[in-house]
C-alpha cells in the first residue's frame, strides 16, 4: 500500500521560497506517492559548543589547523532569511535542446587551501604549425583485423614511400583512416600490395596474397582551432586534430607492443609474473593526448594485465588442473574445465621441426586420443590420430589417454595432441580471474608514489619521442619532464560526536581520525539480534565470544544494543544457508511473538564463495533483514579496530549517524545550508567481460536529512546490457485503473526526502559516477531531462535548481609530491597530503573540472577523483564545489577515514550508489548470472530484461552500508 503525502508547509517552518527561474511552490497542492521507508522527520541541532577538542589529543606542530573562528549564525530553520540572497545567484531552465547544449564553463580558480606543488604524469606535447591531412583507406579484400590491416600499409609505405607517397611517413589507425603531414602528390590512387599470410590462425599452410588499397583524400585538421580551444577563445574541442596527434604518437609503439585500448603491454618491459592457471602479468603503459590548459599534455601511466602463458599446452593444463596429467584420463569436470579454458586460444605445433603452422582451437574431444579415428578417403577407409601422425610426421604420441584440442569449425575439425602444441605468446586474457589471480596481479600493481614515478619517467625515456620516426616526420616534440602544477592542501572539516563521549569534536589528521573517547553522535538500537555460523572452523564458544565482543564494542560505541542474542547461535552449513536463515528468522518470530528480528550477525569462511551473495539476497529481497557478515580470519584474531569499524557499519544499518560535518549543524556549508538541499548519486555497473547478455545494474541514492546530509536511501533497476543512461529516473506507464501512472527513482526519492525532512527540496546537487568523457553529452542531456520530467511530475512549476556533476574513476592522471624527501609534503605512504586539489594547468582549457585527493593512501599511488562540473544552476564557485565534495568524504559512514578513489572510493553519494548497484547483481537469481537468460520487461535496445527482486522497505536504507 503506498502512503499519500500532500506538499504542505511543515510546521514551524518560514515560508518557502520560490525555486529560482522556473518557480515552485505556489501552484497547486499535488498528492505524493512514496515506496521508501522513512525514519522520523529529526529538529535540528543546536549551535555546537566552544571549546572543542582536535582530534588524536595535542596539536601537532604546523600541521594542526585552528578551528574556524564562530560566526553569527540563522536561527534554526533558516529557510527563508538566506533564500532571496542565494535566488540571485542562479538562473534555471530546461536544457537546451540538440547541439546547443554547451557545458558549465570554469567560473574561476580555487583559493582555498594552503598553497603547494605537485608533480602530474603529463608530458607536454609542442604541435607543428602545419594542418594535417586525412585519407580514406580501403582494402580490397576487406580484412578484420588490425595487425594484418597495419602489415598491408607498412609494406606499402616501404614500396612507395619514396616514389608515389612523395616520401612522407604516414600515421595509420589499422582501420581505415590515413594521416600525413601536408598533402600526398595525388587526390586519389590504388596500389597493389602483396603479403604472406603466415598467421591466420586457420592452420592453412602460409601463401602470397594481393590486396588492393584505395587511398582517397577526405579530409584537413586544422591545428588552428585547437591553438584556439586550449587558448580559452574556442568552446568546442576540434577532437578531429586531436585524434590524428593521438594516433601518429601511438604508431611506433604500435608496431612495438601488443596494444590493448590505450594501452601498450611487452614482456620486455618488466619480467612477466606469474598469476597462476597458466597466466602471467605483463607490464606496460598507458598513452593518451589530451587537451589541457597548458597546452596539449600526453599523460603517460604504468598498467598491467594478465596474459596467457606462452606454455606448451600439456603444461598449461597442469597448472589449471593442478595435478600431474600425465597419469590417468581427465574426468568429464576436468575435461569442461579445460575445454573452457582453452576455447579461442592460439596455439603453434611443435611436432614438426621448421612449420610453426598456428591454429585457433575450438574444443576439446570427448574421448582420449587413443580412441579417435578419422576417415582417410572418400572410401571411408579409418585411421586412428595415433597412426597418423606416427607416420606422417614421425611423432610418437606419448599421452594418448588425453583428448584431443579442436581446431578449425565445427563442421570440418581437425585434431591436435595436446603434447604437440604450444601456446602462442602475447595473447590477452578476457576472462574472469579467480580471487587469487585478483591478488597476485594486484602485488604487481601496486607501487608506491616514487617507483612508480620513476617507472613512469623511464618508460617516456624508453619510448625516445624524440628520436620516433613518426613524431619527427609530424613535427611533435614531446618533454620528459612530470608536469609541476600549483595545488592546495583544503583543510579537513570539524566533525560532531555525541556530547556524552570525552571528545565531541574532532579535527581529523591527514584524513583519518578514530573513534576513541568519541561515541557517534546518534546511537542505532539493537534489541532483537540472532548469529548463524557458517564456518566449520569456529566453535560455537568461538563464535559466541567474538558476537559478545562486538555487542559491547557496540554499547562503548554509543548504541543501544542487547547482549544477549534471541537465540543460541546456530551453526549451519553453507549448502543450507536458504534453510539456515529461514529457520532462524520463524524460530525468532515466534519467540518475539511476532516481532522481527532487528539484526542479523553472520560467520563466513574465509572462502566463502556465492555464499555472501546468497545471504545478502534472501535477506534483503525475502525476509526483510538486516544483516552484517563477518569473516572466520577476524573471528579469530579479533581486533578493536576492526569491531570498531563493524559497530560503525551496524550503526548505520540500524537507522543511526555516527557522526556529522560541524559546519552543516551551525548551517555554513554553502550552497546546501541556507535551503533544503538533496544530494543525489548515481552509478551504472555492467557485466563483465564475456557476459553478453546480463543487465547492467542502476542505482540512485539521495541524502534524506537536511542540513546534515549523512542519512541516503537507494533504488536499483537493472536495464539492458551495458545501457549507461539511467533508465528509471523518470519513468510513466500506463495502468488500467489508474490510466498514465508516473514513477522513477528519482521522483520516489525526492518524495522521500520530504516525508523524513518535513520539507521539499528546492536545490538539487547530482553526482554521476562512471561516465567517460565520450558519453557525458548523451549523458547530461537525458538525465537532466529526466531530473526536469520528476520535479515537474511533482508539483506544477516546481523545478529546483540542478548541478550535476560527473565523478571519473577510470582515469591515469596521478599526482607526486614535488620532493620525496619532504615529508611533511606526504603522507605515511609516500602519497600527496588529503585533500589536496589541482584545477589548473592540467585541466580542461574552459571546463568546470578539478582533481581531487581526499583520502590518505594506504598502499600503492593514490588516484585522485577527476570532478568535472557539467551543468550549474545553483552557480558555484571552485572553492564552494571543491570544499563541499572534500568535506562530504568525511561522512562516510563506514570508517574513520576520509574517502576516494584510490580505495575504489569516491565521494560518499556516488560511492553509496556504486555499492548499491554492486550488490544487487547478488539479487539476480543465479541462473541469470550464469547462463545468461533473461525475460520479461524490455530494455531500450530491443533486449529483454528481467527485473530485479523488489528490496523489502526496511532495507533499502541500509543496501549501500554492506
Amino acid at each position: 500500500m503506498l502512503e499519500v503525502l500532500e506538499m504542505t508547509p511543515p510546521p514551524q517552518q518560514q515560508p518557502r521560497r520560490q525555486p529560482r527561474g522556473g518557480g515552485g511552490g505556489g501552484g497547486r497542492k499535488q498528492p505524493l506517492q512514496s515506496s521508501v521507508a522513512q525514519p522520523k522527520a529529526e529538529p535540528p541541532h543546536p549551535p555546537p559548543p566552544e571549546g572543542a577538542k582536535r582530534c588524536g589529543g595535542k596539536r601537532r606542530g604546523g600541521r594542526g589547523r585552528a578551528r574556524p573562528a564562530e560566526e553569527p549564525r540563522p536561527a534554526p530553520g533558516p529557510v527563508a532569511a538566506v533564500a532571496a540572497a542565494a535566488a540571485t545567484r542562479a538562473v534555471i531552465g530546461p536544457p537546451v535542446p540538440g547541439k546547443g547544449l554547451s557545458f558549465c564553463r570554469r567560473p574561476g580558480f580555487g583559493t582555498v587551501g594552503a598553497r603547494c606543488v605537485v608533480k602530474a604524469n603529463h608530458f607536454l606535447a609542442e604541435i607543428p604549425d602545419k594542418d594535417l591531412t586525412q585519407y580514406d583507406v580501403k582494402i580490397t579484400p576487406e580484412v578484420t583485423s588490425r595487425c594484418v590491416n597495419r602489415a598491408i600499409i607498412a609494406e606499402l609505405v616501404r614500396l612507395y614511400r619514396e616514389s608515389d607517397l612523395g616520401m612522407r611517413l604516414p600515421a595509420y589507425d589499422g582501420r581505415k583512416s590515413l594521416y600525413t603531414a601536408g598533402a600526398l602528390p595525388f587526390d586519389a590512387r590504388e596500389f597493389v600490395v602483396r603479403l604472406t599470410d603466415h598467421d591466420s590462425g586457420t592452420g592453412v599452410p602460409p601463401r602470397e596474397r594481393e590486396y588492393r588499397v584505395a587511398i582517397k583524400f577526405a579530409a584537413r585538421a586544422d591545428l588552428h582551432h585547437l591553438r584556439q580551444f586550449i587558448a580559452g577563445r574556442q568552446a568546442d574541442a576540434p577532437q578531429e586534430a586531436v585524434q590524428v596527434l593521438d594516433i601518429v604518437l601511438r604508431e611506433l609503439a604500435s608496431q612495438r607492443h601488443v596494444a590493448i585500448g590505450r594501452s601498450f603491454y611487452s614482456p620486455d618491459i618488466r619480467k612477466p609474473q606469474r598469476l597462476g592457471d597458466g597466466l602471467q602479468s605483463w607490464c606496460g603503459f598507458y598513452q593518451s593526448l589530451r587537451p589541457t590548459q597548458m597546452g596539449l599534455s600526453l599523460n603517460i601511466d604504468m598498467s598491467s594485465t594478465a596474459f596467457i602463458e606462452a606454455l606448451p599446452v600439456i603444461d598449461f593444463v597442469a597448472q589449471i588442473l593442478g595435478k600431474d596429467v600425465m597419469s590417468r584420463p581427465l574426468s568429464d569436470a576436468n575435461r569442461i574445465k579445460i575445454k573452457k579454458a582453452l576455447r579461442g586460444v592460439k596455439v603453434e605445433v611443435t611436432h614438426r621441426e621448421n612449420v610453426r603452422r598456428k591454429y585457433r582451437i575450438s574444443g576439446v574431444t570427448a574421448q582420449p586420443t587413443h580412441e579417435l579415428i578419422f576417415p582417410i578417403d572418400d572410401q571411408m577407409n579409418m585411421k586412428s590420430v595415433v597412426e597418423y601422425f606416427k607416420e606422417m610426421y614421425g611423432f610418437t604420441i606419448q599421452q594418448s589417454h588425453l583428448p584431443c584440442l579442436m581446431v578449425g569449425n565445427q563442421k570440418k575439425a581437425n585434431y591436435l595432441p595436446m603434447e604437440a602444441c604450444k601456446i602462442v605468446e602475447g595473447q590477452r586474457y578476457t576472462k574472469r580471474l579467480n580471487e587469487k589471480q585478483i591478488t597476485s596481479l594486484l602485488k604487481v600493481t601496486c607501487q608506491r608514489p616514487r617507483e612508480k614515478e620513476m617507472d613512469i619517467l623511464q618508460t617516456v625515456h624508453q619510448n625516445g619521442y624524440d628520436q620516433d620516426p613518426y613524431a619527427k616526420e609530424f613535427g611533435i616534440n614531446i618533454s620528459e619532464k612530470l608536469t609541476s602544477v600549483e595545488a592546495r592542501v583544503l583543510p579537513a572539516p570539524w566533525l560532531k560526536y555525541h556530547d556524552a563521549g570525552k571528545e565531541k569534536e574532532c579535527l581529523p589528521q591527514v584524513g583519518q581520525w578514530n573513534m576513541v573517547n568519541k561515541k557517534v553522535i546518534n546511537g542505532g538500537k539493537v534489541s532483537h539480534w540472532a548469529c548463524i555460523n557458517f564456518s566449520r572452523s569456529v566453535q560455537e564458544t568461538t563464535a559466541r565470544g567474538f558476537c559478545q565482543e562486538l555487542a559491547q564494542m557496540c554499547q562503548i560505541s554509543g548504541m543501544e544494543f542487547n547482549s544477549e542474542p534471541v537465540l543460541p547461535i546456530y551453526s549451519a552449513r553453507p549448502d543450507q544457508v536458504a534453510k539456515a536463515l529461514k529457520h532462524v528468522y520463524n524460530v525468532a518470530l515466534h519467540k518475539l511473538k511476532g516481532k522481527e528480528l532487528e539484526l542479523l550477525l553472520a560467520i563466513l569462511p574465509d572462502n566463502n564463495g556465492a555464499l555472501y551473495g546468497d545471504i545478502k539476497r534472501i535477506c534483503e529481497t525475502d525476509l526483510g533483514l538486516i544483516s552484517q557478515c563477518c569473516l572466520t580470519k577476524h573471528v579469530f584474531k579479533i581486533s578493536k579496530q576492526y569491531l570498531a569499524n563493524v559497530s560503525l557499519k551496524i550503526n548505520v544499518k540500524m537507522g543511526g549517524r555516527n557522526t556529522v560535518l560541524v559546519d552543516a549543524l551551525s548551517w555554513r556549508i554553502p550552497l546546501v545550508s541556507d535551503i533544503p538541499t538533496i544530494i543525489f548519486g548515481a552509478d551504472v555497473t555492467h557485466p563483465e567481460t564475456g557476459e553478453d547478455s546480463s543487465p547492467s545494474i542502476a542505482a540512485v541514492v539521495a541524502s534524506q536529512d537536511w542540513p546534515e546530509v549523512t542519512k541516503y536511501a537507494g533504488l536499483v533497476c537493472a536495464q539492458a546490457h551495458r545501457q549507461e543512461l539511467i533508465q528509471d529516473l523518470y519513468k510513466t506507464w500506463h495502468d488500467p485503473q489508474r490510466g498514465t501512472v508516473t514513477g522513477g527513482m528519482v521522483r520516489e526519492l525526492l518524495i522521500s526526502f520530504r516525508k523524513a525532512t518535513g520539507q521539499k527540496p528546492l536545490r538539487i546537487i547530482f553526482y554521476r559516477d562512471g561516465v567517460s568523457e565520450g558519453q557525458f553529452y548523451q549523458v547530461l542531456l537525458y538525465e537532466l531531462d529526466a531530473i526536469r520530467k520528476a520535479c515537474a511530475s511533482l508539483e506544477p512549476n516546481y523545478q529546483p535548481p540542478v548541478t550535476f556533476v560527473v565523478v571519473q574513476k577510470r582515469h591515469h592522471t596521478r599526482l607526486f609530491a614535488n620532493n620525496h624527501k619532504d615529508r611533511s609534503s606526504m603522507d605515511k605512504s609516500g602519497n600527496i597530503l588529503p585533500g589536496t586539489v589541482v584545477d589548473s594547468k592540467i585541466c580542461h582549457p574552459t571546463e568546470f573540472d578539478f582533481y581531487l585527493c581526499s583520502h590518505a593512501g594506504i598502499q600503492g599511488t593514490s588516484r585522485p577523483a577527476h570532478y568535472h562540473v557539467l551543468w550549474d544552476e545553483n552557480n558555484f564557485s571552485a572553492d564552494e564545489m571543491q570544499t563541499l565534495t572534500n568535506n562530504l568524504c568525511y561522512t562516510y559512514a563506514r570508517c574513520t577515514r576520509s574517502v576516494s578513489v584510490g580505495m575504489f572510493f569516491r565521494v560518499p553519494p556516488a560511492y553509496y550508489a556504486h555499492l548499491a548497484a554492486f550488490r544487487a547483481r547478488f539479487y539476480m537469481e543465479p541462473e541469470l548470472s550464469e547462463n545468461h537468460t533473461s525475460k520479461s520487461s524490455s530494455g531500450t535496445n530491443g533486449t529483454s530484461v528481467k527485473p530485479l527482486p523488489a528490496v523489502k522497505e526496511k532495507v533499502k536504507r541500509v543496501m549501500f552500508y554492506c
